[in-house]
């Protein structure tokens, strides 16, 4: 009896410890999908003509994509697919290759916008192809917000 108790346990204790680690990854990705949002935000703005255009906030998006896309697919293991308050959608895992592939995509697509952005004249169809990156994951691989 008492071993099958110690068992019970034993799996209780790693039950707990696997929920904890998929919510730890799931706040980690949610937390740098926030940070990039953040910069993407202001020149999001500017795209809508919302805002002044300012050349060293779209840069400074590009490289937050640039940094944070390619950190991003480790974030999505097989054993995060709930817990917490994820928006990911199961088809994520289902299309694993496909998933990972857009983060190099946007990451890709910021490094030559980089480069091709160099006033307002250049921005707008240059960040509507960069951030189509963005809003074509979304459509696909999160949950639609309510």
């Amino acid at each position: 009896m008492r071993r099958i108790v110690l068992a019970v346990a034993a799996a209780a204790i790693g039950a707990t410890a696997v929920i904890a680690q998929n919510v730890g990854v799931i706040d980690e990705r949610q937390k740098l999908l926030k940070d990039m949002s953040k910069t993407t935000k202001p020149v999001g703005a500017m795209f809508k003509g919302e805002a002044e255009f300012d050349l060293a906030k779209v840069q400074a998006a590009l490289k937050a994509i640039q940094e944070t896309a390619p950190r991003l697919p480790p974030l999505f293991p097989d054993n995060s697919k709930t817990g917490g308050d994820t928006e990911a959608l199961p088809v994520i895992w289902d299309e694993k290759a496909d998933f990972e592939d857009r983060f190099k995509k946007l990451a890709d697509a910021a490094k030559a916008a980089e480069a091709t952005i160099t006033d307002e004249a250049t921005f707008p169809d240059t960040w509507k192809q960069v951030m189509g990156n963005c809003s074509g994951c979304h459509k696909k691989y999160r949950k639609p917000k309510s």
